[in-house]
């Protein structure tokens, strides 16, 4: 896997800034959560996460959770096995369902978001003589899934619908879970309601696809060491439903942030009013972290300096952490709100010197802000097993699309 001096070479051969998609870390994670959950649970990869890693997964054995026809578009581009896509979102419309069914022979399962889906779905399927596998979303109390009324009225009157065959239920809540109870109670929830519709209904259900929603740790100590020690209390809770249902877990951000690395280059130093500033040639255009709040939190990373010297890294660090070593990060836009972090010991920066930023392998490469003030978009790189490496994009200029530059000739 990678280590800071291979990414400094990688960052000098391509440039910054720059994404990096270490694909052996995410076959030695996924690996690592699949041994803890046993073989007979289902990992579902939500690529809203990182599409960049849809064909990575392909050879990683899970389902994957698609929400948008841009998402399944990805999804026919990389040839991947339509069996293995659970057709999820809250918009469906009738042109991309039949483009589904139609082009794609269907897949693997739909999920049922609201009465209109059910009914979308059931008629598309009906005009074709199919019978399709769905989930039934149950709503955590957000605009997401069905209420609970109305899924038992569903299942109730479940012989209306011929041409569709339901499943089980579907249900996320939310990311960064911090206490195991919150889960434990989720689970008790779907379960009951599961038993309580085998006994009312006479309906079985084959299938739970749930979000458990594990945290990933972003800053401090922490942010080196994320651990398996929810996931392992999430396996324990999961024992006694695996008689009942087959369990399918869905998972974005645990899965893929750790296997991304963001590599940004220093382009100015300065001091204003006694506080000191470094520029550099990326941005919150480019960096994510879900929780930063004001640049105040401090995210895993490693500065090197321009020869290449290592002043701190996981393993190393050469700095005394005094004041006159602690610099704020700003970016490459043309406003205040550009800030990564304040106050992140460096050292004393120099034009060149390179910041790494890591756990960077979920949203941050689609929820950054990439058409702000038109700045060029990153160069993604996979990093694979054998050492090769792979041009995912290429520098994108961000203007084009910004302008009438895109439609006119």
């Amino acid at each position: 896997m990678l280590n800071t001096r291979k990414i400094t070479e990688i960052a000098n051969e391509y440039g910054t800034p720059l994404y990096i998609l270490d694909k052996e870390s995410l076959g030695k994670r996924v690996s690592e959560i699949k041994s803890i959950l046993g073989s007979d649970v289902t990992l579902c990869f939500a690529m809203k996460a990182n599409p960049f890693l849809v064909d990575a997964f392909k050879s990683l054995d899970t389902k994957y959770e698609v929400c948008s026809p841009g998402e399944f578009s990805i999804c026919e581009r990389e040839q991947v096995d339509m069996d293995k896509i659970v057709l999820s979102g809250v918009n469906k419309e009738k042109s991309d369902i039949e483009h589904v069914m139609d082009d794609c022979g269907g897949v693997g399962i739909y999920t049922i978001e609201s009465i209109n889906h059910l009914e979308l779905i059931s008629e598309c399927a009906a005009e074709r003589n199919l019978v399709v596998q769905v989930l039934i979303r149950v709503t955590s109390g957000n605009q997401f899934g069905l209420d609970e009324s109305d899924v038992e009225n569903i299942i109730k009157n479940r012989a209306d619908y011929p041409n569709v065959h339901i499943k089980g239920l579907q249900c996320y809540t939310g990311t960064q879970k911090k206490k195991f109870d919150i889960i434990q109670s989720e689970l008790d929830y779907l379960d009951e309601l599961c038993e309580r519709f085998k006994k009312e209904y006479g309906f079985e259900a084959e299938e739970l696809e749930y979000g458990p929603g594990l945290p990933v740790s972003y800053f401090g100590e922490e942010a080196y060491n994320n651990n398996y020690d929810m996931l392992r209390q999430l396996s324990s809770a999961l024992e006694p439903l695996k008689s009942k249902y087959h369990i399918t877990l869905e998972m974005g951000r645990f899965l893929t942030a750790l296997c991304g690395i963001y590599v940004t280059g220093v382009e100015d130093i300065k001091v204003n009013k006694g506080q000191n500033y470094v520029i550099i040639d990326g941005g919150i255009n480019h960096v994510n972290y879900y929780g930063q709040t004001m640049a105040m939190k401090i995210p895993a990373y490693s500065y090197v300096k321009a020869d290449g010297t290592i002043v701190k890294d996981e393993e190393t660090s050469v700095l005394g952490g005094t004041d006159d070593e602690k610099w704020t990060i700003c970016g490459s836009l043309c406003t205040v709100a550009d800030l990564i972090v304040k106050n992140l010991p460096v050292g004393h920066p120099d034009r060149g010197d390179k910041l790494i930023f890591y756990n960077i392998g979920a949203y941050s490469i689609t929820e950054g802000i990439y058409l702000f003030l038109s700045r060029k978009m990153p160069k993604i790189l996979a990093y694979n097993e054998d050492g090769t490496i792979e041009l995912y994009r290429d520098v994108m200029c961000s203007d084009i699309i910004n302008s009438r530059q895109a439609t006119m000739k």
